[in-house]
């Protein structure tokens, strides 16, 4: 996990942006979402490729981030909302997040945009402190996919696997985009059905914009 410690002992991380009063964009109710630096993946069509390596940001530690984020309590508590960790990668960064989930308590939602490319000990860490996973898979089909983002995703369906055996498959979104250049429809209808024979109730399927 690509985790800091400062001579204090507090666990640090870059967070490269901070976006308040997200509705029902990122999880239910006001959120706001919280991109960490650093990311696994080199994907074609990456928004935020200034995540990838960690090196662009602002350093936080958990305490700082929630002093920060806290301003909009009252409208995680009134709307169910909460904080989503997104990124760049924010399953590695779970020790950073779990210490964060003992600042804010369990009344806020807290949930990861993830790609599920991460060790299996992450996933496992950090799964039962989590609300919900809105997990972007690209596509189901291995050659796609490594076309796509430059890896294999041997970890992503192993841990996705492991999610829902282990947990409520209704905490589970997973976003399947139709990609310009690298799948059809007839991929993406693929890839939809294999998710749901898998146990996915949770399905946004999307079309890529390519700026």
């Amino acid at each position: 996990m690509m985790m800091n410690t400062n001579k204090e002992g507090y666990n640090t991380a870059l967070i490269f942006g901070i976006n308040r009063h997200r509705l029902t964009t990122d999880g239910e109710g006001v959120t706001t979402l919280v991109a960490f630096s650093g990311c696994p993946l080199r994907c074609k069509y990456c928004l935020n490729k200034a995540s990838w390596e960690i090196v662009n940001g602002r350093k936080y530690t958990p305490e700082s981030l929630f002093e920060e984020v806290k301003i909009d309590q009252l409208y995680f508590l009134a709307t169910h909302g909460g904080v989503t960790f997104g990124g760049g990668e924010p399953l590695l960064q779970v020790e950073f997040i779990k210490v964060f989930r003992e600042l804010c308590g369990l009344q806020w939602q807290i949930l990861v945009e993830t790609s599920l490319n991460v060790p299996f000990e992450n996933v496992q860490a950090i799964d039962p402190i989590l609300d919900g996973y809105i997990i972007d898979i690209k596509d189901m089909n291995p050659e796609i996919y490594q076309g796509y983002t430059g890896k294999d995703n041997l970890l992503v369906l192993a841990n996705l696997e492991w999610l829902l055996k282990h947990g409520d498959p209704n905490r589970i979104m997973v976003r399947v985009p139709h990609i310009p250049e690298f799948n059809t429809d007839e991929d993406v209808a693929k890839s939809i059905e294999r998710l749901k024979a898998m146990g996915v109730v949770d399905v946004d399927e999307f079309q890529y914009i390519i700026r």
